[in-house]
């Protein structure tokens, strides 16, 4: 077994501070209903697809979706042809929390990095992570579903607790 170095330990332990921090944001939302309408406002979304893609179970996604189209912040539809193919839109109402919860998570996130010296540089890095996880995910969905390809931990969550 390999041993996990200090600094990446101590970077994880800032992650989730982090995320607390953005937990406690007034944003209207819950972080895993935000992650769900951003992700679907960009377009209707397959709910198989979207809970590969927000390393979360499908109950666990059912759930979250169930209260944002309780909420009126998201519909379902099904597909012409295939009813069995559901996609998760989000509503006028929706984009409109998303909005605002977009403004109240980067206000908190900004106020942090104020504090600190290379700002940009952060962000950067950050989006850097985003677009390394993407292109993961659609290598893993490209893989057949039948095939050895061993579960990848980072977008893997075997216990169904929303993702960071």
């Amino acid at each position: 077994m390999s041993q996990t170095s200090s600094s990446s330990v101590d970077a994880v332990r800032v992650l989730v501070r982090l995320h607390r921090i953005l937990e406690r944001a007034d944003a209207g939302l819950t972080v895993p209903q935000y992650r769900v309408l951003a992700a679907i406002a960009q377009g209707g979304v397959r709910s198989a697809h979207l809970a590969e893609r927000l390393a979360v179970r499908r109950p666990t996604l059912t759930v979250i979706a169930d209260g944002l189209v309780t909420a009126g912040y998201a519909c379902r539809e099904s597909e012409a042809g295939d009813r069995r193919v559901v996609r998760l839109h989000a509503t006028d109402a929706g984009r409109a929390a998303l909005a605002r919860a977009d403004e109240a998570l980067a206000d908190r996130f900004d106020r942090i990095l104020a504090e600190i010296p290379h700002p940009k540089r952060l962000v950067s890095d950050l989006l850097t992570i985003g677009d390394a996880l993407d292109a993961r995910l659609s290598a893993d969905l490209a893989t057949p579903a039948n095939s050895a390809a061993p579960a990848d931990p980072l977008t893997a969550n075997p216990t169904g607790v929303p993702a960071l």
